[in-house]
């Protein structure tokens, strides 16, 4: 099982979302729809009875939970994706279809970190970044959530990514580049030019933002930490919970406004039990034996 799943929120288009990623992205495919229940729910989710309340995809094994929800919400650049080609020709494929409806940030062209890239934010405000590899550099797999530390967060990619790795089960560093070691001028007092580094055994990348931002994270895409039981939950929620307002259905912010969702690795087999949404609804942090 993915130990880290990042959730992106749609207002009420997660069931089309999924289908242009199907269309759109090389070896993807839906894996799972779940529904709203139709009772127990929160009076404003009342419209959403019966309706889909997650699809699960998945791109080259990669798996994405689409949340179905209201307009509180939006992904933004904050937390975007790597799409790490072997091939040209599918990389401008793919550039071709996620363009459609969307608003190119980075034009594809050469780069001096690759022979071919470019950054889209596609219709839906979900940021991937296509990038040629590099056939002699560290493999890496096709899908690389990469965080970008800015507004309040500005300048803390070491800071935060060093607390992770050590927080987390199974994480190691990886490659940091630091504008010192390049030897420039920290634009905006930016640290880290790019660096990557795996949590619960899965690839991630940050950085800090080089220019001032309108916009930082947000649970318009979260991290979903699937634990092995409630010892587990318990851990991960006491170091990353920084911020008690938000606590709520095994949803938290850390210090930096990471949003985090910390769940049992058997969260379907529980949301099955008569009750369950609304249980869940009651809770902040999730323990497993109310439901």
């Amino acid at each position: 099982m993915q130990k880290i799943i990042p959730n992106l929120w749609y207002s009420g288009t997660a069931d089309e979302a999924a289908e242009f990623y199907v269309q759109s992205l090389p070896q993807t495919k839906l894996e799972e729809n779940v529904a709203y229940p139709t009772e127990g729910l929160a009076d404003f989710q009342l419209d959403l009875a019966g309706k889909t309340l997650t699809n699960e995809i998945s791109i080259d094994g990669f798996r994405m939970i689409l949340v179905n929800a209201g307009d509180e919400f939006r992904p933004n650049p904050a937390i975007n994706f790597f799409l790490n080609f072997d091939a040209e020709a599918t990389l401008r494929a793919t550039w071709e279809k996620l363009i459609v409806g969307g608003k190119v940030l980075m034009e594809l062209n050469q780069y001096p970190h690759s022979q071919l890239y470019g950054w889209v934010e596609d219709k839906y405000r979900v940021n991937w970044q296509l990038m040629l590899t590099n056939p002699d550099g560290d493999p890496r797999p096709f899908v690389v959530p990469q965080l970008m530390f800015c507004g309040p967060a500005q300048n803390k990619a070491a800071e935060a990514t060093d607390y992770y790795i050590a927080t987390i089960e199974d994480s190691a560093p990886g490659n940091r580049v630091t504008y010192q070691e390049m030897g420039q001028d920290a634009p905006n007092g930016a640290e880290v030019v790019f660096s990557d580094f795996q949590l619960g055994g899965q690839w991630f990348s940050a950085m800090d933002s080089a220019v001032d931002q309108a916009f930082t994270f947000t649970e318009g895409v979260s991290l979903m930490v699937n634990c092995k039981d409630q010892a587990e939950i318990d851990k991960y929620w006491d170091a990353l919970s920084a911020v008690p307002e938000s606590e709520v259905c095994g949803w938290l912010k850390d210090r930096w406004g990471m949003s985090w969702q910390i769940v049992p690795e058997n969260m379907g087999e529980l949301m099955e039990r008569p009750g369950a949404y609304e249980k869940m609804m009651q809770m902040k942090k999730l323990i497993i034996d109310e439901f």
